[in-house]
């Protein structure tokens, strides 16, 4: 299931309005850079193309635009934000801190629901194939840093973490053809994820500070 389904699949469950939906399937399409850094919205279209009411629709890119990912102008309309390298070394700043955090309170005090989510998706993560699209893996890599957040029970945390990763996904989609070895590294989160589930707070966080730091560093040895 891609993100974008298990998104709306999610919102369904809970009753989501038609704007929690077309947020989701927008915000899907930003972030895995399916619509392209700068490239208009036409809300009217996309709203037919959703099958949604334009009301709905200019709800979703109000919320996108506070997160950043599109941005209004007067009389010009809606576009993809740019996506800004000199960014990267802010964002993995505040990750740094907060994802370690986000990990060691999920390790702390996540629900047996919770930890049962995260050790079935340990398993599927360690089976990522090298051949496998990247795309898909990079999916697989969203799924479970929101997994961690929402383990975590700090809504705060996780709608701050949420909005930081996007940010990080796309910078990491603009790169995806060059970068090697997308597989292994997310094949790394199944370690984090045990640690997690078997209450390992210490680990957790250095696996997480780790895989940040990771990031990073692939992405600035690509420039």
């Amino acid at each position: 299931m891609s993100l974008a389904h298990s998104s709306i699949a999610d919102t369904a469950s809970n009753g989501g309005t038609n704007a929690d939906r077309a947020y989701e399937i927008v915000r899907e399409r930003l972030v895995m850079l399916d619509i392209r850094p700068g490239e208009p919205i036409n809300d009217d279209r996309l709203a037919e193309e959703l099958g949604f009411g334009r009301t709905p629709v200019r709800e979703a890119l109000k919320r996108l635009e506070r997160e950043r990912l599109v941005v209004a102008y007067p009389r010009r309309g809606t576009f993809a934000t740019a996506v800004d390298m000199t960014d990267l070394a802010d964002i993995s700043e505040i990750r740094k801190q907060l994802e370690p955090t986000a990990a060691a309170r999920a390790a702390r005090t996540a629900s047996q629901d919770a930890r049962s989510r995260l050790s079935a998706l340990a398993d599927e993560i360690a089976e990522i194939s090298d051949n496998e699209d990247p795309r898909d893996v990079l999916r697989k890599d969203v799924r479970v840093h929101r997994e961690i957040y929402r383990a975590s029970g700090n809504p705060h945390l996780e709608d701050i973490l949420v909005s930081l990763d996007a940010h990080a996904t796309r910078i990491w989609c603009l790169f995806l053809d060059r970068l090697p070895d997308v597989a292994s590294h997310v094949r790394e989160h199944a370690d984090l994820l045990r640690a997690i589930v078997d209450g390992d707070e210490d680990t957790a966080a250095a696996l997480t500070l780790a895989h940040v730091a990771g990031f990073e560093k692939a992405i600035r040895d690509l420039l």
